[in-house]
């Protein structure tokens, strides 16, 4: 699917969830784009109140999650692409979590 950012901005996200298995996202026309979750790394290791701890950027042509350091674009959903992030900055992304919990945790 060729889409232009110009045919883009003619769309805007009006409400985002995030469940165990799918992003679904609200579309101003009336459309609801559903994508499994597996596709979002990020927001598959994370728990049900950081996922729901979103902001919608640029207007409406994507959502953020600032604890996670994670943007997802109106554009990239409706071309069926899912994060580009690779294992290794996945993995480090992980270690810091559990380390950064492990010091909260700590008496």
């Amino acid at each position: 699917m060729n889409l232009s950012m110009a045919e883009a901005g003619m769309l805007g996200v009006l409400d985002v969830s995030v469940s165990e298995e799918a992003l679904t996202v609200e579309l101003s026309d009336g459309r609801t784009l559903s994508v499994p979750i597996g596709g979002y790394p990020r927001l598959a290791y994370v728990r049900e109140e950081e996922r729901a701890s979103w902001t919608i950027i640029d207007g409406g042509q994507g959502t953020h999650w600032q604890e996670l350091d994670e943007d997802v674009s109106l554009t990239g959903l409706l071309a069926g692409l899912a994060s580009r992030e690779g294992q290794l900055s996945l993995q480090r992304w992980l270690d810091r979590r559990s380390e950064d919990r492990e010091f909260l945790a700590a008496p």
